[in-house]
């Protein structure tokens, strides 16, 4: 579980729901994400970084996750 990316969508008042359209994604797909269950592409990472201000590399670091 990616608990360090809930717990900034929710310190910015975010929904799943909220994130997943930004994003362009189902709320299913973002919810794995954040569940740790799918990993994102580059791409994604990078405009989940964007949008909720976190380094898009640590999606990749296994210490992280």
């Amino acid at each position: 579980m990616r608990d360090w990316l809930r717990e900034k969508r929710s310190t910015l008042n975010l929904t799943q729901e909220q994130v997943a359209k930004k994003l362009n994604v189902s709320r299913a797909h973002y919810t794995q994400i954040e569940l740790g269950q799918r990993n994102p592409s580059p791409k994604l990472a990078q405009s989940i970084g964007q949008l909720l201000d976190v380094p898009w590399t640590r999606f990749f670091n296994k210490d992280a996750n």
